[in-house]
C-alpha cells in the first residue's frame, strides 16, 4: 500500500514537471528552439477556458444534476456512496484518508459510543473528512449521520430531552415540533448533517427493550408526533428546508419492529393487513409524503421474512406504491444479519439485500470486504446495473437537496446554540408536561400533590433520585447509557474517548432547588428498615425509583420489575407508615400493583433526560400535571400483549389516564 501511494505521488509529481516545462517553453524541446528569441507578442495571454459541468451548477434542478454525475462516475464511485462506515475508521487508523481518497466513501456515521466533549472539536473533524471527499475526482461531498434520539444525547453538555415514550405522554405536538428543531441545530453545531431520527416505532409491547423509543402504542399518537418531529428536524420541507439549521431526517425501523412476538428485540412480527398497514405502516407514510431524506431498514423480520431482504416491502411498496424518492438505509451490521448465525454468507447477505432494496449499507467497519464482495456481484451480474443507479441515484439526490455540493462545509456559528440556556428551558417544559400523575391520595379526600414547599423537613430517598444517568437513560453519552455524572464510563476511558460531568439538574437537585429555604431536605440513597424510624419527623416521602439504563436487546425484559434495590426503597419507606409519594423513572410501565396500596401518591416520570427541575414543578404546584399515558399500563405481565382497544382490556392504568391538578 505504501508503495503504491509513493508510486501515484511520483506520477503526480512527474507531470507537474512536465506540465512546468510545456507553460515554460510552449510545448518546445530546447533542440529544437531558435538560436535567437523570438519578439516579444502584443496579445494578452489567453485564459483557459472554464468546462461548464451540469451537476455543479445550482441553478439546474436537482434530477438533472444527478443524472449528470451519475453519468459520469465509475463503478468503484457508485459503490462508495452506497457504503456507510464509522468515524473511527478515519479518527483511529493511520489509513485513515484512504476511506476517501481510495475508497471513495459516501458516508460516515458516529456510533452510540462515540461520545463527544465540545462541538468545534468534532465540527473540525467533520470538516477535515469533508475536505478529503471533496478532493476526489467528482468532489462528491460526503453525508455525516448520527443517533440523537432524544436531543444530540452522545454529547456531553448537550440538551438531553424526554426519551419518545415521555414525548408521547404530552400530546403536544407544537412542543416536540421545537424539541426536533433544537435537536437539529445541536447535532449542525458538531458540524453533522444527517440524524437517524426520528423513531416512529408503533410499540405493542412494553417487554420490548426499545419500547422508550416509541411514541405510543396507538399509531395516531406516533403519526401525530412523526409529523410534528420531522417538521422541526427538517424544517417542513422534503429533505431539508435550511441546510444551516435543519438536519436530514430518517425514520426507523421499518417496518413493524414494535410488534415482534413477545417484545422480543429483533424479534419476528406476525401481522395480516390490518396490523401491517393500519397499526405500523401509517408513520412511514407520513414520513414519505412530508419529504424524509431516508428510511433505515428493520433488524426485525415480517412474517417470517427479514425486513433487510424484504424487496417485497422495500422495493415493491416502500418505493414503488408509497413513491419514497429518498434512500433506504440498513441498520448496524444489519445486512450481516440476513443468515442465522450472521454473517454464515456474506456474499448472499450482500446480494439480497441490495436486490431488496436496501440502498446504502451501514457497514460499519469491513468496508474493504464489503466493497470486493459488491464489486464481484455486479461484475457477475448477480446484482443488476440499474439496481446500483438506482441506489447512488436516490443518494445523490438526498445529497444535493440538502445543500451538501453548496455547502459541504460546516460553519462554527452555531456553537453558542449547544446545550444553551434556552434549549434546557424547552426541555424542562416537555419534562413538567410528560409527566402523569396515576395517584393522588389513598382517598379522594387525601390529597398529596401539590406537595407543600415549607415543611419542617422532607426525605427524599432513592438511587434515581440523585444519578442524571439513570434519568436520561439508554442511548445517552454512550450505547447503553451511564450510570452517575458521566464522569466514570469505563468504556470511555479504556478507548481514549471523553468523559466529564454532563450539566442538567438531577430529580433531587431540582427538588432542594424549589422547597422553602428552611425545609430540611435529607437524602438516603439505600434506605433500610431504620430509616422510617430515623426520620420519622419527616412530613412526607419522596420515593424515586424504576429502571437503570438499557438499550435494545439488553433491555428485553420478561418481568418488567423495579430494579433493584426499588422493592425494598419502597417497603423500607411507604410500607413503614411514611405519608410518601413515589415517581417512577422508567422507560415503559413497570408491575407496580403489589405495591400500589403502599403508595399514598404514584406519578411516573418516563425518562426525563438532562433537565430534572422539570419533575419538581409538577410535584409542589408550580405547574400543573397534564400528561396522560402514551400506553397501557398492565396488572401484570401475563396480560402483555394489551393495547387499547383489544377485546379483553383489563388494565391497571388504561391508555389514556392521567390526573389532572
Amino acid at each position: 500500500m505504501a508503495a503504491t501511494a509513493y508510486g501515484v505521488r511520483s506520477l503526480f509529481f512527474s507531470a507537474a514537471i512536465v506540465l512546468l516545462f510545456a507553460g515554460s517553453y510552449g510545448g518546445a524541446t530546447a533542440a529544437s528552439r531558435p538560436s535567437r528569441p523570438s519578439r516579444p507578442s502584443r496579445s494578452r495571454p489567453s485564459r483557459p477556458s472554464r468546462v461548464y459541468i451540469k451537476y455543479k451548477d445550482p441553478k439546474v434542478n436537482v434530477e438533472e444534476r444527478v443524472e449528470d454525475l451519475l453519468s459520469r462516475m465509475t463503478l468503484p464511485e457508485k459503490l462508495g456512496q452506497m457504503t456507510q462506515v464509522d468515524r473511527f475508521n478515519y479518527s483511529y487508523s493511520p489509513s485513515g484518508p484512504e476511506l476517501f481518497r481510495k475508497y471513495m466513501i459516501g458516508s460516515i456515521l458516529s456510533n452510540p459510543y462515540d461520545t463527544g466533549a465540545t462541538p468545534l472539536k468534532r465540527l473540525g473533524v467533520a470538516n477535515t473528512m469533508q475536505k478529503l471527499s471533496l478532493e476526489t475526482r467528482l468532489g462528491i461531498p460526503m453525508l455525516y449521520a448520527v443517533d440523537a434520539v432524544h436531543g444530540h444525547s452522545t454529547f456531553i453538555n448537550a440538551t438531553i430531552f424526554p426519551h419518545n415514550v415521555g414525548l408521547g405522554a404530552t400530546r403536544d405536538p407544537e412542543l416536540v415540533k421545537r424539541i426536533g428543531a433544537i435537536t437539529a441545530l445541536e447535532v449542525r453545531a458538531t458540524g453533522i448533517a444527517q440524524d437517524f431520527a426520528p423513531c416512529v416505532a408503533v410499540c405493542r409491547d412494553p417487554r420490548w427493550g426499545r419500547c422508550y423509543e416509541s411514541y405510543s402504542e396507538d399509531p395516531k399518537v406516533v403519526n401525530m408526533m412523526t409529523e410534528s418531529i420531522m417538521d422541526g428536524l427538517q424544517g417542513n420541507a422534503p429533505y431539508l428546508a435550511d441546510s444551516k439549521i435543519n438536519v436530514a431526517g430518517c425514520a426507523k425501523h421499518f417496518v413493524g419492529d414494535g410488534g415482534t412476538v413477545g417484545g422480543i428485540n429483533e424479534n419476528n412480527t406476525v401481522g395480516d393487513n390490518a396490523a401491517i398497514y393500519g397499526i405500523h405502516m401509517p408513520p412511514f407514510e407520513i414520513a414519505v409524503k412530508k419529504g424524509i431524506a431516508s428510511i433505515m431498514a428493520s433488524y426485525s423480520s415480517l412474517n417470517g421474512v427479514k425486513m433487510h431482504a424484504n424487496r417485497a416491502m422495500i422495493t415493491d411498496y416502500l418505493k414503488g406504491t408509497l413513491k419514497f424518492q429518498g434512500f433506504v438505509i440498513s441498520d448496524w451490521l444489519g445486512i450481516d444479519r440476513i443468515t442465522d448465525p450472521p454473517r454464515a454468507n456474506y456474499t448472499y447477505s450482500i446480494e439480497t439485500a441490495i436486490n431488496a432494496g436496501i440502498d446504502m449499507v451501514m457497514v460499519p467497519f469491513a468496508y474493504i470486504e464489503y466493497l470486493e464482495g459488491l464489486t464481484k456481484l455486479v461484475n457477475g451480474g448477480y446484482i443488476p446495473m440499474s439496481r446500483i443507479d438506482d441506489a447512488v441515484r436516490r443518494v445523490l439526490r438526498v445529497k444535493f437537496s440538502i445543500g451538501l455540493f453548496e455547502k459541504p462545509i460546516a460553519e462554527e456559528t452555531l456553537a453558542a446554540e449547544f446545550g444553551s440556556d434556552a434549549h434546557r428551558e424547552v426541555a424542562r417544559e416537555a419534562v413538567r408536561k410528560s409527566i402523569v400523575l396515576l395517584k393522588n391520595g389513598k382517598t379522594n379526600v387525601d390529597k398529596v400533590v401539590p406537595l407543600p414547599k415549607k415543611v419542617k423537613k422532607i426525605l427524599v430517598v432513592g438511587q434515581h433520585a440523585n444519578n442524571m444517568g439513570y434519568q436520561c437513560g439508554g442511548f445517552t453519552l454512550t450505547w447503553q447509557g451511564f450510570n452517575g455524572t458521566g464522569e466514570e464510563i469505563g468504556r470511555n476511558k479504556f478507548m481514549g474517548l471523553p468523559t466529564g460531568k454532563t450539566r442538567g439538574t438531577t430529580i433531587l437537585e431540582g427538588i432542594m432547588k424549589t422547597v422553602d429555604p428552611t425545609t430540611e431536605v435529607v437524602y438516603v440513597a439505600e434506605p433500610n428498615q431504620e430509616t422510617s424510624k430515623l426520620h420519622a419527623d419527616a412530613a412526607y416521602t419522596i420515593v424515586v425509583v424504576g429502571e437503570a439504563p438499557y438499550a435494545e436487546t439488553r433491555g428485553d425484559s420478561n418481568t418488567l420489575s423495579l430494579a433493584d434495590p426499588g422493592p425494598d426503597t419502597i417497603s423500607h419507606t411507604c410500607g413503614n407508615g411514611m405519608k410518601c409519594l413515589v415517581v417512577l423513572v422508567t422507560g415503559r410501565p413497570l408491575v407496580i400493583e403489589p405495591y400500589l396500596d403502599m403508595i399514598d401518591a404514584l406519578a411516573v416520570a418516563w425518562l426525563p433526560g438532562t433537565e430534572g427541575q422539570g419533575v419538581a414543578d409538577v410535584l409542589f404546584g408550580d405547574h400543573p400535571f397534564t400528561g396522560t399515558l402514551p400506553r397501557t399500563w398492565m396488572k401484570n405481565v401475563a396480560q402483555l400483549p394489551m393495547n387499547v382497544g383489544d377485546k379483553n382490556y383489563d388494565p391497571l392504568f388504561p391508555f389514556g389516564f392521567g390526573i389532572k391538578t
